[in-house]
């Protein structure tokens, strides 16, 4: 494996640095993913102008700027100083800071629903279980959550936008599994190949 971990490290300043070169690039091109659809399902679970954490959410196109939209209260939580920045110009009315998720707390922020598209996968694979129980801290019985997982079970690093990327995932069956022991009920299970990329995506809610 041409990668290593050191803790929960997992090369995180690799990561970073990598999602702060092609900030730009990677926002102007972000929307080739078909995720709004997905994110009018995951609104209809939420109450009125609900809270609404968007972890890994890059610069803030298009899913928190689209649940702002729908007039919910949005907090945005990225790896990339450089994410966060253009995250704040693209959607002043939400809130955003820098955090790598691997170090959230348990019950940290207390929310109505989850968002989380892209970004699990670029922590170890081991430890999401662990970020899936933290994640059900975080709302009441009946929030909801929407994430993105790796279609197939790999753990490597690819060219991304020209840079070193490392990604970590399961398949579908033992991501499906984790998300169920994390104390959550799989109310949509769906492998999307939009952007000539699959994806596993899960509407769940916390029982």
């Amino acid at each position: 494996m041409a990668f290593s971990r050191d803790g929960c490290g997992w090369e995180v300043d690799t990561i970073r640095a990598t999602y702060d070169r092609i900030a730009v690039t990677y926002v102007g091109q972000r929307d080739q993913f078909a995720s709004l659809p997905y994110l009018g399902q995951f609104a209809a679970y939420l109450p009125a102008e609900g809270n609404v954490l968007d972890l890994g959410c890059g610069g803030g196109i298009p899913i928190a700027a689209d649940l702002v939209s729908r007039g919910f209260a949005v907090h945005g939580f990225d790896l990339s100083p450089r994410m966060i920045d253009l995250a704040r110009e693209n959607v002043p009315d939400a809130s955003f800071e820098v955090g790598n998720m691997i170090d959230l707390r348990d019950g940290q922020f207390d929310v109505d629903g989850i968002v989380s598209f892209y970004a699990i996968f670029h922590t170890p694979r081991e430890h999401h279980l662990e970020l899936l129980k933290r994640l059900a801290s975080f709302l009441p019985a009946g929030g909801a959550l929407l994430i993105s997982m790796g279609a197939s079970d790999w753990e490597g690093e690819e060219d991304f936008h020209g840079e070193r990327m490392l990604w970590s995932h399961y398949g579908a069956e033992r991501n499906t599994q984790l998300v169920e022991a994390a104390g959550f009920s799989i109310r949509q299970n769906t492998i999307d190949r939009s952007g000539g990329e699959s994806h596993q995506i899960i509407l769940a809610l916390r029982r």
